[in-house]
């Protein structure tokens, strides 16, 4: 292992109080705000009644093996929306045809999974056209608004999926769907604060057709492709296959479970969208962070923010694989909304050896960030993809109370299909709480390694290492669980229920 750089070992040993003073003039953790705590928010909204049809029902994509859904497809105007605020909903059908909007807040609701907070509509859709590649091979859609929805007072902060179903066709065989999705955000102070990964859904996002970052003719680790926001989000198009999630970014794949189960549990928990990140005022006003699923794409802003998070006290978690891997530099759209195109500006891990490999393979790059192990308490490394048993290596540990699990007890299929490992050796208190091997499809093994340091504040940091520990807490309705490598998680498992439980209580009291 290469020694670390001065930087990040400053950061963490002898730099705490310089950190915090350059927090003056910023809001402290737990500073009051025009926004006020109300820790039962969640609990009363899901005690409403939640709706038994909300799912897609029928969807028609261009080809057997295509992504979009022509037919009918949408995105909306901003990544997250605050009450109060006006948010367009873009809507193109092919052939024209009328449509509706059904907006769902995603959450628990006695097991159903969302509530149908309103319906827009009918409105005369027609087709919009499909941008030319532009510098980068950037696809920014310039469609009319069907309607601009203003978030009423009291929707409360979640992830909303926006149905859209087509009332006739032609042809005879009925209607089609499929989602927008946005984030309805707050500034309240909460005990929770779940970050959405959706600078990683739109960097694997290939509307119309194959236009992702990773799709470039150059080569597919480069910093050649920039992506909008400015379209729609095609179907899931990376391990498995998933009609379910045309419309909706990776949400239902890899990040919805976590959501319903702190839901059914009654946490009090708020939501934001990685883009809301980039300044730290919002996540210093609650106890933890919440990193969940593929979380892989930040700018450094981001990094940034969450650094000081973390030296204010706040409990950083990384329920998450392959985060914090590439710095993501987040720009304006071609009419100035802030923070709707991005790209792959280059690597994290300041001089990590798979760092340094990454600039020698793929670049050059305009963009390095410093070593995320210094933040997560695990790395990226290479192989960073395969599957793999979740071992338990320290069963003493707090985080493994009432779950009875004994050293090299394992749980099977969780690690996937992407995790983090070789923890930095100088972390203060840094222990190794689960370890194994993942392999790609029975070859190429590489460790893992599941970390927990102390913080400064009394706060701590933990990383999961894998994508899929959110497959484990639950099984929601519009949620189908994924494999990847001949590797696959099994579903709702106690004994990740309760080690979640004994996190998130700690990290929350």
């Amino acid at each position: 292992m290469q020694e670390p750089n001065q930087e990040r070992r400053n950061l963490l040993k002898g730099a705490v109080a310089t950190s915090l003073a350059s927090l003056a003039g910023s809001l402290s953790l737990g500073e009051a705000s025009d926004a006020k705590a109300d820790p039962d928010l969640i609990k009363r909204e899901n005690q409403k009644e939640g709706s038994s049809d909300w799912q897609l029902t029928r969807i028609q994509l261009d080809k057997r093996d295509g992504f979009r859904s022509p037919k009918i497809e949408g995105y909306c105007s901003r990544q997250s929306v605050a009450a109060g605020e006006p948010i367009d909903i873009m809507v193109s059908t092919r052939p024209a045809q009328e449509f509706k909007i059904e907006i769902f807040r995603t959450g628990y609701y006695d097991g159903r999974g969302a509530r149908l907070m309103k319906t827009l509509g009918p409105f005369q859709g027609k087709p919009q056209p499909v941008p030319q590649p532009g510098h980068k091979n950037l696809h920014e859609c310039h469609w009319d608004a069907a309607v601009t929805l203003t978030i009423p007072d009291d929707w409360p902060s979640g992830v909303y999926l926006g149905r859209l179903s087509t009332l006739k066709d032609k042809t005879g065989y009925g209607y089609w769907q499929s989602y927008v999705v946005f984030i309805v955000k707050d500034d309240r102070p909460a005990d929770i604060l779940f970050q959405c990964s959706d600078n990683t859904w739109q960097a694997y996002n290939r509307w119309p057709n194959n236009y992702s970052v990773y799709t470039d003719p150059k080569g597919t680790q480069g910093p050649w492709a920039d992506v909008s926001f400015d379209r729609p989000y095609a179907k899931y198009a990376q391990i498995y296959e998933n009609p379910q999630s045309v419309g909706s970014g990776e949400w239902l794949c890899f990040e919805f479970p976590f959501a319903y189960w702190l839901e059914k549990h009654g946490y009090d928990v708020t939501y934001c969208s990685n883009s809301d990140m980039l300044t730290p005022e919002h996540g210093l006003k609650c106890k933890s962070f919440l990193s969940v699923g593929h979380d892989e794409y930040w700018d450094i802003r981001h990094y940034e923010s969450v650094v000081k998070m973390r030296d204010a006290g706040v409990n950083l978690l990384f329920f998450s694989g392959n985060s914090v891997c590439w710095v993501t530099p987040m720009t304006a759209s071609s009419d100035g909304r802030p923070n709707r195109i991005m790209f792959r500006g280059g690597p994290y891990g300041g001089k990590y050896k798979y760092a340094e490999a990454r600039e020698r393979d793929n670049g050059p790059f305009p963009h390095r960030g410093p070593d995320e192990g210094y933040l997560m308490g695990s790395r990226n490394v290479d192989p960073v993809n395969g599957g793999g048993d979740w071992v338990c290596e320290l069963p003493e540990h707090w985080i493994f109370e009432n779950t009875g699990m004994k050293k090299g007890d394992a749980i099977p299929g969780l690690i996937g299909w992407e995790y983090h490992g070789d923890p930095p050796e100088d972390i203060p208190g840094l222990e190794v709480v689960a370890k194994g091997t993942a392999l790609q499809g029975g070859v190429n093994p590489q460790q893992w390694t599941a970390t927990i340091y102390p913080g400064p504040k009394n706060n701590f940091v933990f990383n999961a290492s894998t994508i899929f520990w959110c497959q484990d807490l639950s099984s929601p309705p519009g949620h189908m669980l994924p494999w990847s490598h001949w590797s696959r998680p099994h579903g709702p498992d106690e004994r990740v229920q309760q080690i979640t439980h004994n996190i998130m209580r700690r990290a929350t009291s």
